[in-house]
């Protein structure tokens, strides 16, 4: 199998080469990249490595899993040796960071944190200024 299993998730092989896979790897139980996610993130590819001509591995996508292997709970150090002993015949199952996306998965604002103290200002300045227009209205004086 080597194409799309669901809309954001890619399972791709790759053939190790000279210059190894050519992607480097944040994240881990024990450098956690992402608030709240231990997952594995693509940080960098390497233009002339296995990744990057190949095409399909971009920075900011997740690694779930390596030759069927689950990276969920591996920390940094234990996923770096599971990619060293892995062949040369990779097989990854990778979670794709959505379009226009800066960061990695989940690294956007949270639609439930609560407005920050300037959003709360602004919304009270403008709602003093329609209360003076409305009564500068009923009492009916040019501004």
């Amino acid at each position: 199998m080597n194409g799309s299993l669901t809309s954001n998730m890619l399972d791709i092989k790759l053939k190790r080469g000279s210059a190894g896979l050519g992607f480097n790897i944040v994240g881990g139980m024990d450098q956690e990249y992402v608030l709240n996610d231990s997952g594995i993130y693509v940080s960098k590819i390497k233009d002339d490595g296995a990744a990057g001509l190949d095409g399909r591995l971009n920075e900011g996508d997740k690694i779930l899993a390596i030759n069927g292997v689950q990276l969920e709970g591996l920390t940094h150090k234990a996923t770096v040796d599971l990619f060293r002993m892995a062949g040369e015949d990779v097989q990854l199952l990778v979670l794709k960071r959505p379009p226009h996306s800066n960061g990695p998965l989940g690294s956007g604002p949270d639609p439930n944190a609560p407005l920050s103290a300037l959003g709360i200002l602004v919304v009270l300045a403008g709602a003093a200024a329609l209360c003076a227009f409305i009564y500068m209205r009923q009492q009916r004086r040019p501004f």
